[in-house]
């Protein structure tokens, strides 16, 4: 395993696209539910063990090697909001690329040729992994801060937050992180019916309200 190769993978200047989407930030300061830096830990706290800790599970599963297919369908499932379906695809195809061009991979390619939309962007991550030769439990540690970093950056624009405050949130978050994905990681061995299936509702809700904003900082 490389160690350099996760850093590059965990890298937020790896060109994925993740930067353009606020993990949904932006309706929950439009809300007034994010107001300060205690606001953005609760969020992303909630948001780490809910969607973060699933979407660290798909990416495990994918590096450890099961059906990428299956576990794309099972990302469906676990994703009621058609607006965050769409956005997971597209960063899905998005991560493809960067992915295909860095590592590739006859999985990688086998995935792309059966899903030319995009797969769901947690299984193209855990695949990416594989192809990178990280572990499973390194794809659910990306993953999961995936899931609160971007929602950090994102506060930060909207809010104008100090980058310090935003940077020590995700400090105090990093032994929840690790929970989190080792959490992730043991569930691949039960087979893809037992992934945890954890989610926010309110997340899939602000979502689809802003999916229909006009005028909008982020695209998701």
């Amino acid at each position: 395993m490389s160690r350099a190769a996760l850093l590059v993978l965990a890298d937020g200047r790896f060109p994925a696209g993740g930067h353009a989407h606020s993990g949904g930030v932006e309706p929950a300061v439009a809300a007034g539910r994010i107001r300060n830096a205690e606001d953005l830990a609760a969020f992303c706290r909630g948001r780490l063990h809910t969607t973060g800790l699933t979407a660290a599970a798909l990416a495990a599963a994918a590096a450890h090697g099961l059906d990428p297919l299956a576990l794309d369908e099972a990302a469906d499932a676990r994703t009621p909001s058609p607006a965050l379906r769409a956005v997971a695809r597209k960063l899905g195809r998005q991560l493809m690329r960067a992915a295909r061009a860095t590592w590739p991979s006859p999985e990688l390619a086998a995935l792309a040729e059966a899903r030319p939309r995009g797969a769901h962007q947690p299984v193209v991550f855990g695949l990416t992994a594989r192809a990178a030769g990280l572990e499973p439990e390194d794809a659910a540690h990306c993953v999961a801060y995936e899931a609160v970093s971007g929602p950090a950056t994102a506060a930060v624009r909207l809010l104008s937050l100090n980058p310090f405050e935003a940077t020590a949130v995700l400090a105090r978050l990093a032994p929840e992180l690790d929970r989190v994905a080792a959490q992730a990681a043991a569930a691949v061995h039960h087979g893809i019916e037992a992934l945890p299936a954890a989610s926010a509702p309110l997340l899939d809700i602000t979502a689809e309200a802003h999916a229909a904003w006009q005028v909008r900082l982020f695209a998701s």
